[in-house]
């Protein structure tokens, strides 16, 4: 397999980046339609802002409410790109992701059960309804580099596996962002003009919350994760570092409510010092500060008992627990 191209940050000239892009964009789809799911992530809200340029209204944007999102995810995201002046639709999906998570444990397999959801019974709809031959779409380099080399499966990357997007689901893929790193994409989003809120955005997976339960991402187990991932991060928004989360382990623990014995949940931090995300090491985040989430979270959550801080670097941790 020929290694893919890439475009150094340091190295780019952003603005023919973008005129680049959106002339290959408007090449690919000429008179047609293209369709986009946006994520509130850095990559998404790249490409959707880079394809509206592009395209205009020959483009269209939805919002996946997959039940595995933030908590407030849906509002937030649509009226940041309201403000922008790019109108974003809603898509209700929660029963058919958490069918399709139903009894799936194996890390690899919930991430298949989420692209195949996505990409076939969503996105196949929509596809139809829109009358969209193209599928824009915010892969990058590490995304295909992570892939590849079999570390973990990222949802968005089929044709360096030998899948055909056309055969499989019916519609072409376009990834203008795939030559880039995730400091890259940053310096895009800058160029576009979207919010620094946005494009400086930490980064999220595409299985959303379902990287972040370890086995079963049952609702009521995303539940607390989303829980636990609004204390954190309200808690560490002045904490300096690439990307950090809550992970809600599959395993029970032993703890002490109320002077007796119970069996509850274990979260577990991670806070991370990267530039690519190829390689990370743990944030040296105060005591202080981890013990006022640790109590924060197990006052706030009954259910969870115990809270961790992943210490290991990225080789041999991973930054993502799923």
């Amino acid at each position: 397999m020929a290694k893919m191209k890439e475009i150094k940050a340091k190295n780019m000239n952003v603005e023919k980046f973008i005129a680049d892009k959106v002339k290959d964009i408007q090449q690919a789809v000429g008179d047609g339609m293209a369709i986009n799911a946006l994520s509130g992530g850095v990559d998404s809200s790249v490409v959707t802002v880079l394809g509206h340029r592009a395209l205009g209204k020959n483009l269209k944007t939805y919002f996946i409410d997959n039940g595995i999102m933030r908590e407030g995810e849906p509002a937030r995201v649509v009226a940041t790109f309201k403000k922008m002046g790019i109108p974003v639709e809603v898509i209700d999906a929660s029963r058919a992701f958490f069918a399709a998570l139903k009894g799936v444990t194996d890390p690899e397999e919930k991430r298949e059960a989420i692209t195949q959801t996505f990409y076939k019974k969503i996105f196949g709809k929509l596809v139809v309804k829109s009358k969209a031959t193209y599928l824009l779409q915010g892969t990058i380099l590490t995304d295909v580099d992570e892939t590849v080399a079999g570390i973990k499966r990222q949802h968005n990357v089929f044709a360096q596996l030998g899948i055909d997007p056309q055969k499989a689901f019916g519609y072409k893929i376009l990834e203008p962002l795939i030559e880039l790193r995730k400091d890259g994409v940053r310096k895009v989003g800058r160029g576009l003009g979207l919010p620094e809120a946005v494009f400086e955005r930490m980064p999220f997976p595409g299985p959303a919350l379902a990287a972040r339960v370890i086995g079963e991402a049952k609702p009521d187990r995303i539940a607390l994760a989303r829980k636990a991932t609004a204390i954190m991060e309200k808690t560490f928004k002045d904490v300096d570092a690439f990307q950090y989360m809550a992970i809600l382990h599959e395993d029970r623990v032993t703890g002490m409510r109320d002077n007796k014995r119970v069996f509850g949940n274990q979260i577990e931090i991670r806070c991370w010092d990267s530039v690519d995300a190829r390689k990370a090491r743990p944030t040296r985040l105060s005591f202080d500060l981890l013990e006022s989430v640790a109590k924060k979270i197990t006052k706030t959550i009954p259910e969870v008992v115990s809270v961790t801080y992943n210490i290991t670097s990225k080789p041999t941790s991973t930054m993502e627990a799923v």
